[in-house]
């Protein structure tokens, strides 16, 4: 079952595939170095306001930091990330860009006081700000992005217009950019303090962690516990990318930098190219709420609700693993119908050697789990794991931390900053638009009076509003908007779990990532893979079926997500991971423990599965009972024929 790759199926060169690629060049080229001073400067703002270090006797203000932060990582951004596609140099007009975001935002922070006390601002500079901060949005998320961006930015304006729901208080430009700019509702408020504050610590531990080996090690350690069973690659790929889609929370850095080793070495021992996309864009994308460290939403959802990362942390732990459960059954099951087999032992690493060399990486994930869940010290954890890391590097040849190798940390870290503030900054201008309108919640009560109290409609209106959002820009833009509207509407009529709500929202807001007509993730897995964009989507929503439906049963099963009373899990959970194994039998064609599931059993399998994975009593009861019947008929069918195996 082995395939050679042709030169037509190989991968995509990475550059034209990858959409957050740097135009920084070589590691001490002009622009790299300047790149790396302004993220130095600004990691070192960060460290002098997060732990509160003094000049003068003076401790930064929040105001002062907030500015000195967006200036030099925005002017860090206009350095690095290109204006147009294949762009490799930095031209004069994003070098007076970057300049220019320095000198506004610097003088801004010597008015940091007055801004708070005497409500001092700028409408010239401020529309400087905003226009700045809206070409960041392109180059960032796209033409998509920037829409909704400026577009909802600009609803202030038109806001007596609107019907219904949508009617808010309308604002004078001045007073919008104002708002946009100087005030807590906008740049100075939550989408500032996410990117300087919050997850600062954990941007700048992946990118230590990145240089000092730690994907290598991962692969290598999935390599070494997988590579030796069917389909090995692919549950190599699996394991590998939901650790660092967590580390990192970038999808599409994760598909480019893990999905370049993956995808050929499944390609190898026999995938198709589309498959093998697939799976990367699968499992990339559900390393974004894997834990421990799930990126940015994890942390914007723990301020919004009002409770602490561990809780979310804790909350997003049985959803994951049972969609990566869900993932390997079917990548385990299509290797079992086409007769793949692992790795060869000598080809694969020792387990032992692996460990050896990857301890200080555990040690160092042991700990930060144990600085979140235990000491508490949420996000000053990943700086303290930062340093344990630098630490640990030294004492093995191959992580030391030589000056060539920590230059390129820094550059790592600030490529990661930066496309991080580049892509929240300009999320300050749509929530201001939303807060100061006062529209959050007029939609809330109208998504009430449309669903007419029921709570089933509302959920509908309510999947329909996270994938368009999610479609028309990110999944944090979405969930930022529908945190405050739908929520609250959800909560409400049905008086369900607010963790629960909330994870439900983030989790329909990310199929976009895999799911057509945009399907991103799934298209730049497709691209690397050489197969075709839209076929690849199509079969990430079929290896991803898992991620459709679960949002649905932990919010009616708040047990799921460790909330409330969890005795519901002693049944409720074995029906899921029955039904799960159910489903991925209908979907590919072969059941682990039953064999190959003949064409007429597939959709009534499917259909089993999904109505025994419900949590309800009635539900699991008659459809436990069909997938008695149904699984012992696939069984006696395999033990009758052994040609079907």
């Amino acid at each position: 079952m082995t395939q050679s790759t042709s030169p037509e199926q190989a991968p995509a060169a990475l550059p034209e595939a990858e959409p957050e690629v740097t135009r920084l060049g070589h590691l001490f080229s002009w622009q790299s170095i300047t790149f790396v001073v302004l993220s130095i400067l600004g990691l070192l703002g960060g460290l002098a306001y997060i732990f509160g270090f003094t000049w003068d006797g003076q401790r930064l203000l929040e105001g002062e930091y907030y500015w000195v932060f967006i200036g030099l990582f925005s002017a860090a951004a206009f350095i690095a990330l290109p204006a147009r596609r294949g762009q490799t140099k930095v031209p004069f007009y994003d070098v007076i860009a970057a300049i220019v975001v320095i000198a506004v935002s610097f003088y801004f922070a010597t008015n940091a006081w007055d801004m708070v006390q005497a409500g001092w601002s700028n409408l010239y500079l401020g529309v400087v700000v905003w226009l700045l901060m809206m070409e960041l949005a392109r180059r960032s998320g796209g033409i998509p992005f920037l829409l909704v961006v400026v577009l909802l930015g600009l609803y202030p304006l038109v806001a007596d217009y609107f019907p219904g729901l949508l009617m808010g208080i309308p604002y004078q430009f001045e007073y919008m950019i104002e708002a946009h700019v100087f005030r807590a509702e906008g740049m100075m408020g939550i989408t500032t303090k996410i990117v300087a504050e919050i997850i600062l610590g954990f941007l700048v531990f992946a990118g230590v962690l990145l240089a000092t080996g730690a994907g290598g090690f991962f692969i290598d350690l999935a390599n070494a516990s997988f590579g030796r069973y069917r389909g090995g690659p692919a549950k190599v790929a699996v394991v590998a990318s939901g650790f660092m889609g967590s580390l990192s929370g970038s999808v599409f850095s994760n598909i480019a930098g893990t999905g370049s080793i993956t995808i050929p070495t499944m390609k190898r021992v026999g995938y198709p190219n589309h498959y093998a996309g697939a799976i990367e864009a699968c499992a990339s994308m559900g390393g974004a709420v894997m834990p421990p460290v799930m990126g940015a939403i994890a942390f914007v959802m723990a301020i919004t609700i009002g409770v602490d990362y561990a809780t979310i942390m804790i909350a997003a732990i049985l959803p994951s693993l049972l969609f990566y459960f869900g993932l390997l059954l079917q990548v385990d099951a299509y290797a079992a119908r086409t007769g793949m087999k692992g790795l060869p032992k000598e080809q694969l690493p020792s387990a032992r050697s692996v460990l050896k060399r990857g301890w200080p990486y555990l040690s160092v994930m042991v700990f930060l789990i144990w600085g979140l869940l235990y000491m508490r010290w949420e996000y000053y954890t990943p700086w303290y794991a930062c340093l344990l890391m630098v630490g640990l590097s030294f004492l093995q040849k191959d992580t030391r931390l030589t000056p060539r190798r920590m230059f390129d940390a820094l550059r790592q870290i600030g490529v990661l900053v930066t496309q991080t503030a580049a892509i929240i900054l300009p999320i300050a201008f749509v929530v201001s638009a939303l807060t100061i309108t006062g529209v959050t919640g007029s939609v809330t009560s109208g998504l009430v009076s449309l669903g007419g109290d029921n709570l089933y409609l509302i959920l509908l209106f309510g999947v329909l509003a996270c994938f368009i959002m999610g479609m028309a820009g990110l999944a944090i833009v979405a969930y930022i908007f529908l945190a405050v509207t739908l929520a609250p509407a959800i909560i409400e009529v049905g008086g369900l779990n607010t963790i629960a709500v909330h994870f439900f929202i983030v989790y329909y807001a990310m199929l976009s990532a895999i799911t057509p007509p945009v399907g991103a993730a799934a298209f730049l897995a497709g691209t690397i893979a050489g197969a075709p964009p839209m076929r690849t989507s199509v079969t990430a929503m079929r290896l991803g079926v898992v991620i459709y439906f679960i949002p649905l049963f932990f919010l009616f099963q708040p047990a799921l997500v460790l909330q409330g009373d969890l005795t519901p899990l002693v049944y409720v959970l074995p029906s899921i991971v029955v039904g799960i194994m159910m489903i991925s039998g209908g979907l590919e064609g072969w059941m682990l423990g039953a064999g190959k599931v003949p064409h007429l059993l597939r959709l009534p399998l499917l259909a089993v599965g999904f109505a025994f994975s419900f949590p309800g009593f009635w539900t699991t009861i008659i459809s436990g009972a069909l997938a008695v019947l149904l699984i012992g008929w696939v069984w006696k069918e395999n033990r009758a024929n052994p040609l079907l195996n």
